[in-house]
């Protein structure tokens, strides 16, 4: 940070054993919660986190002792400061409380969801290239448009995602939307060819007609003005898809032949252990829970780092 001999956070290796290299996307993060967005972005390599802002004390601890030499603060309401570094990407899995169908369905009016606008003001003072939100599938009744009116207003142009965790492997569903705003000038911004036409150039001229959209990785897309409650979203995140089968069989396939697994999966799944729900004298035991319920599964960050990677380095 300025004006402070920190050791840099490309020192720290990632789940993955990799360093970021020195070209490493600079990283920022609001609502850090116990760092699963962090994760899994500096699960690729090309990734570095510069700060993180979170308000839960515990959750603060966790982000301390993981990544100790990172710039932290407590209120979104009083970040940025002078101490603020620029980013490259900045991410946020804002308050779901107002949003989620659990809830009296205040969306964005709410006291809690409602401090989108506070990130969309830090989008602005701090101008990344890149913006990642993440919230529950709920938003695309819930606010959705007044989180892509927000992004236009600023200037981002933006595909997004229903991601869960069981289309990684996952012993549970958690459907999550995912959405990634770029600037214009930043995709692509590292690749070009012998006449200095860049990848966004060609992709604007080749693609205009067609909606940005994160990709599923069984070629179906959710583009832009989908309406969710049409959308076919369950064959992403239902472990008992023909999708999820198909899933399952390849990866033993590797496995039976020796082959390396595929994508994320160095970081392992874990049956839930024969216990009862009742985890008498684990301590912090509420705590835990709290953190990993509102927490992003790292597994999934990491597929929305990669697909960032793809728009990042022009390859749409």
């Amino acid at each position: 940070m300025k004006g402070t001999d920190t050791v840099e956070s490309s020192s720290l290796p990632d789940q993955s054993g990799s360093i970021p290299d020195a070209s490493a996307l600079t990283v920022g993060s609001l609502f850090s919660g116990i760092g699963g967005f962090e994760l899994g972005f500096e699960a690729t390599g090309r990734f570095k986190t510069l700060w993180q802002v979170e308000c839960d004390k515990y959750a603060s601890k966790i982000l301390e002792k993981h990544w100790p030499d990172v710039h932290r603060h407590d209120d979104v309401c009083t970040w940025p400061n002078e101490t603020t570094e620029p980013v490259d990407v900045l991410i946020g899995g804002f308050p779901c409380q107002d949003i989620s169908y659990a809830g009296k369905g205040a969306g964005l009016d709410g006291e809690r969801s409602g401090l989108f606008y506070e990130l969309m003001r830090i989008v602005r003072v701090v101008g990344p290239k890149y913006v990642v939100l993440e919230n529950v599938a709920a938003l695309f009744t819930r606010g959705m448009d007044q989180v892509l009116g927000t992004l236009a207003s600023h200037g981002y142009d933006a595909e997004w995602e229903v991601v869960s965790a069981a289309s990684v492997g996952a012993p549970h569903r958690r459907d999550r939307v995912f959405i990634i705003g770029y600037l214009a000038d930043s995709i692509g911004s590292g690749t070009g060819d012998q006449n200095g036409t860049t990848c966004r150039q060609k992709r604007k001229a080749t693609n205009a007609l067609k909606p940005a959209t994160l990709r599923q990785g069984n070629g179906q897309t959710l583009s832009k003005g989908t309406d969710a409650s049409s959308a076919d979203c369950g064959s992403v995140a239902d472990p008992n898809s023909e999708r999820g089968r198909s899933r399952d069989s390849k990866r033993q396939n590797a496995e039976d032949a020796g082959q390396s697994p595929r994508r994320s999966e160095h970081w392992g799944w874990h049956s839930e252990p024969a216990v009862g729900r009742v985890a008498n004298g684990v301590p912090k035991r509420v705590d835990r829970l709290r953190c990993l319920g509102n927490s992003i599964v790292p597994q999934v960050a990491q597929v929305v780092a990669e697909r960032l990677l793809q728009i990042h380095d022009g390859n749409n």
